[in-house]
């Protein structure tokens, strides 16, 4: 392994061993407590821009293969590990998640303390960072660092979104037949304002008997409207995506036109704050939040929920819209159901079986 010199936006100046691809890179680091799905994160267009810190001491037996993929490539800058492991035992696996970040030009950063980072970003909140393998010098990495655009001010949407529209055609995973499941006919359409999709989210609508059109985040709300008028689409889904929602108000004005027509709408992740804030609810920063897994508390039920997001809805949104699930730790606020409108929102993607997909279902025409 060969040595990779990071650089924080607070100053800290650290080394430590690479395993990934052989590049620099900036982009913000946070962590994540998530103990597997490793390769789904790195590939999850949501964390387009990021330093992934994994808590979990251990990474890299699990492997990678061509199934685990939430996109059609990486989106993480980079992750940072304690120990890795090039050598995997999972079934599944094709290859070491040494060679996957290689393959898709991520760096890859072990022999790190990373409880350490993890303090850090706790207290003192997400920053940026550089990482390079090409690059020793502290003042010049500094100097790179300094010059780059801020995450907050990227927008990612435009960049990630997919260019022309398509049906998805795969449900969830099955462990008997070792494939996804076909998408079966179904009478009830929705189109999929793409923000950063992520498969299994695309999957699980499939799952609850939708057909799903993934169209760009660019798509005009009179074309969408024309569409529902015409019976061609029964709902409206805003995926989960990356970056600060805030800045993306030519979006934020579209769907308010989708929501006084009265369209059932479905938001994950970003989509969940974009329309909060098309309901003129302000949508703030937060200094840190832990990414990866949190426990959620419904009316029934507390479930294990992946959220990654440092953003949060002012409260004043309980003015229109009733609380579903809250957070165990905080009972901050977490999902939404608008009044008087087929409005359902989370901060999280839902796992299957949820019922937020059935409801959901139930409002599209």
């Amino acid at each position: 392994m060969q040595k990779v010199y990071i650089y924080l936006e607070n100053g800290i100046f650290l080394e430590a061993k690479s395993f990934g691809a052989d590049t620099t890179a900036i982009g913000k680091l946070v962590y994540n407590n998530a103990t597997f799905g490793h390769q789904e994160i790195i590939t999850d267009p949501s964390n387009a821009g990021l330093f992934i810190n994994f808590t979990p001491v251990e990474v890299g037996n699990v492997g990678a293969n061509s199934a685990d993929f939430e996109s059609t490539k990486a989106y993480a800058k980079g992750i940072l590990v304690r120990t890795y492991h090039s050598e995997y035992s999972n079934y599944r696996a094709e290859q070491s998640l040494g060679d996957f970040l290689k393959e898709q030009g991520v760096i890859g950063i072990c022999d790190i303390d990373t409880r350490y980072l993890t303090k850090i970003i706790r207290d003192e909140g997400s920053m940026m960072m550089i990482a390079s393998t090409l690059i020793s010098n502290k003042d010049e990495l500094a100097k790179k660092l300094s010059e780059a655009k801020k995450y907050d001010e990227i927008d990612f949407v435009s960049e990630n979104s997919v260019k022309e529209s398509y049906i998805h055609k795969s449900g969830a995973w099955n462990p008997d037949t070792q494939e996804y499941n076909k998408a079966s006919m179904s009478d009830k359409k929705v189109l999929v304002l793409d923000l950063g999709a992520k498969k299994s989210f695309l999957n699980e609508l499939v799952e609850a008997e939708l057909e799903v059109e993934v169209v760009p985040y660019s798509t005009k709300a009179d074309d969408i409207i024309a569409r529902f008028k015409n019976n061609e689409i029964g709902g409206v889904v805003l995926s989960s995506g990356a970056g600060n929602p805030n800045i993306l108000t030519t979006l934020v004005n579209e769907i308010k036109k989708i929501i006084d027509a009265n369209i059932p709408i479905f938001a994950v992740g970003l989509g969940h704050y974009i329309v909060a804030l098309a309901n003129d609810i302000k949508v703030e920063k937060i200094n840190s939040i832990k990414y990866g897994s949190h426990p959620i508390k419904g009316e029934k039920t507390v479930e294990i929920y992946g959220i990654n997001t440092d953003f949060k809805i002012d409260d004043s949104i309980k003015n229109i819209a009733d609380v579903t699930y809250t957070k165990v730790f905080d009972d901050s606020l977490v999902a939404l159901k608008y009044k008087n409108k087929d409005i359902l929102s989370s901060e999280f993607t839902p796992v299957s079986n949820s019922p937020i997909y059935k409801e959901f279902a139930n409002s599209v025409k």
